[in-house]
């Protein structure tokens, strides 16, 4: 065992821990709020609570069982795939908001990376810094975790330049990176005071807008760093870089998107009088199923984009090679 596989191993452990308390702390909000110890959060029903907390305490399960399979031998034999999609969408959760969520904890900032339901007032500040702490384990443990993980059981996947194989495929733009860049720059330009699309210009937040600007930012890099892959250039450009780029960027796009679109639906139809959003309801669905479609089909490329000494990575896509 190598120190990559030390650091990885202690990594995987780590952020299974860090997030172990995230669950209990949820467990017992679905109990309390069920016999009547405890509130529903502001803006929901018992039924709508119970059924959004039991999905994170479900997604959070499943982010503690991918960080115990990057470190356990069973992790090595079950299939690539389901594998590969879970740390991708944990990934993209998790890594991308890692610096704003350490700085907003350090400045004693109103707001992490909220999940939509964590913003209670009522709830005590010894479960608000254990939410933070899961989060911001799982992102670091993930960050050093995975890379060794994929180290371990696909070698060649980020190994070579982007020129090794071949000049890259000739034509437009792929639209995935031209719908993510259009997307990224929509949220940029809101970071920076932009009032477009913008319902309710007193909603706006310090978070808002630093989230604004962090997926923004994420957004973009997912764009060149697909463009960069699919058309194999500059050819000099280690692949690993807009690999490991391209990879954090989707899942961002995917998963963040994926996570708010229900709930921007949810307020589109039943428009409750004490919730709201600071964007146009309207403009936000668009722009959160542009990411998903984006994110998702940024994956396909990165994946379909392989090297030919990478074939055991996880097909995600049908491979079709010419034959030349």
């Amino acid at each position: 065992m190598d120190r990559w596989d030390r650091a990885g191993r202690v990594a995987a452990y780590g952020a299974a821990l860090a997030l172990t308390p995230y669950v209990l702390i949820k467990v017992s909000w679905v109990v309390g709020s069920l016999v009547g110890l405890l509130p529903v959060g502001t803006g929901f029903g018992m039924a709508e609570w119970v059924v959004l907390n039991s999905a994170t305490i479900a997604m959070a399960g499943i982010g503690i069982a991918v960080a115990l399979a990057l470190v356990r031998p069973w992790g090595m034999r079950i299939p690539g795939a389901p594998l590969a999609f879970c740390a991708w969408v944990g990934a993209g959760f998790l890594v991308p908001v890692l610096p704003y969520a350490v700085l907003s904890s350090l400045l004693g900032s109103d707001g992490g990376p909220k999940s939509g339901d964590d913003a209670d007032p009522s709830m005590p500040v010894w479960e608000a810094v254990l939410i933070q702490i899961g989060f911001v384990g799982m992102g670091l443990g993930l960050a050093i975790a995975l890379p060794a993980y994929v180290r371990r059981r696909w070698p060649d996947v980020f190994a070579g330049r982007l020129g090794d194989r071949g000049e890259g495929a000739p034509g437009a733009l792929p639209w995935m990176a031209v719908v993510g860049a259009a997307v990224g720059l929509v949220w940029l330009y809101w970071a920076v005071g932009g009032t477009l699309g913008v319902a309710h210009r007193d909603e706006r937040g310090t978070a808002w807008y630093a989230l604004a600007a962090t997926f923004g930012l994420w957004a973009l890099a997912a764009s060149l760093a697909t463009w960069a892959t699919v058309r194999g250039r500059p050819a000099r450009l280690p692949r690993w870089v807009p690999m490991a780029l391209g990879w954090l960027g989707s899942g961002s796009l995917f998963a963040w998107s994926g996570w708010k679109l229900p709930f921007t639906l949810y307020l589109a139809i039943t428009r409750p009088a004490d919730a709201s959003l600071p964007e146009n309801l309207a403009v936000a669905v668009v722009l959160h199923l542009a990411a998903v479609g984006a994110g998702a089909a940024m994956l396909r490329a990165l994946v379909r984009t392989r090297t030919e000494s990478s074939r055991s990575w996880p097909t995600i896509s049908p491979v079709r090679r010419s034959s030349s």
